[in-house]
């Protein structure tokens, strides 16, 4: 992901730590355990072929990357739906993969949706977008939407009209990008739309838009994308920053968490994982598996 990239060199220049914990949070979060609280953590795609003899086996095929996938973590943020509506018949594939793993998908809104025209004429392709990904069933996790760059708040109504046509039961993010969105007046609109109707607001953790990084739950479920970079130092610091916030959050009730790991060299993508895991384990007294390196790296 390019988006918030910023120079190695200007890494060290940032002010990389969390904002502070908006009180608006306290809302959705009733300030105790959940009686049931799952974590899932994954990275965008599964067919990396700098994986092979590290976290996949020699040989794999790449019709079976998936296969091996499921194995090394339990959710995947689905990228490839961005690109293309997928028949049923494919989605059902892709599901059976699962098999008995507890694994989520979590589909990307197909960009003819969210990139190009108004969203108010998107209803039926978002209708078909809906239907082809509950094949996915048990294994389904949140969909996100993520809306260009170009889109503000002067597309308000447009948000607004779409949102509230959706099923109030589908599992659903959104992710906005224009800055005018992290205004105070503009946020507090935007989850007390999203409130409303239990849908999610994607947190995106990149370097360089640190105001996309804003912390707000409009449920008590999070969805975060954590952009990194190539295991500087300062991705270690950021990860330490995120199990405490995850650590409060599970005590103060929240239910469910979506962490996916993104990383211009996913071939390293693994050994932050493992950190990663490690890491909330020991703080939260969890279980949570980690990806095992067939063979590690020295760096």
């Amino acid at each position: 992901m390019d988006f918030g990239k910023i120079p190695y060199t200007s890494l060290d220049k940032v002010d990389l730590g969390l904002p502070p914990e908006p009180e608006e949070n306290k809302l959705v979060l009733p300030g105790r355990h959940a009686a049931s609280q799952k974590i899932y953590i994954g990275c965008p795609r599964w067919g990396v072929k700098e994986w092979l003899g590290k976290l996949y086996p020699k040989g794999t095929a790449d019709t079976h990357f998936l296969d091996e996938y499921v194995k090394q973590f339990n959710c995947i943020e689905l990228n490839s739906t961005f690109y293309n509506l997928y028949d049923e018949a494919t989605i059902a594939k892709w599901a059976a993969k699962a098999g008995a793993f507890d694994f989520r998908f979590c589909p990307k809104v197909f960009q003819g949706i969210s990139h190009e025209g108004s969203l108010t004429e998107k209803l039926p392709l978002m209708h078909a977008f809906e239907k082809s990904i509950a094949v996915f069933g048990e294994h389904l996790g949140p969909a996100f939407l993520q809306l260009s760059d170009g889109f503000g708040p002067q597309r308000k109504k447009e948000l607004q009209y779409f949102i509230h046509a959706l099923p109030t039961a589908m599992d659903l993010f959104v992710e906005l990008r224009h800055p005018n969105w992290f205004e105070a007046k503009e946020m507090e609109w935007l989850t007390d739309l999203l409130r409303a109707v239990n849908k999610g607001l994607v947190i995106t953790d990149t370097a360089g838009r640190r105001d996309a990084c804003h912390m707000h739950l409009s449920i008590p479920k999070a969805f975060v994308r954590f952009v990194s970079n190539n295991l500087h130092p300062t991705d270690y610091a950021r990860i330490d920053d995120w199990i405490k916030r995850i650590n409060d959050w599970l005590n103060k009730g929240l239910e469910e968490l979506y962490f996916i790991v993104h990383m211009a060299e996913e071939k390293h993508s693994p050994e932050l994982v493992s950190y990663f895991v490690d890491k909330l384990n020991a703080a939260c007294g969890l279980h949570l598996k980690k990806p095992f390196l067939i063979q590690g790296e020295l760096f």
